[in-house]
């Protein structure tokens, strides 16, 4: 398991039964950014992987 699995596993378990819109969810990625700027990349890196998701070339 690693270490990210735990903090999925809480959203999951707080969270998975709410249901959002990317837009909100990317509001929340913008704002967690601002909080935190050592986050940038990774950050960036999810909403690209999740934005490309249905992107046959990936």
């Amino acid at each position: 398991m690693y270490f990210t699995d735990r903090g999925i596993e809480e959203l999951a378990a707080r969270r998975g039964a709410e249901e959002v819109s990317f837009e909100w969810l990317a509001e929340h990625f913008k704002l967690f950014v601002d909080l935190n700027p050592d986050f940038e990349v990774p950050v960036e890196r999810l909403a690209t992987w999740l934005a490309r998701l249905d992107d046959e070339d990936d």
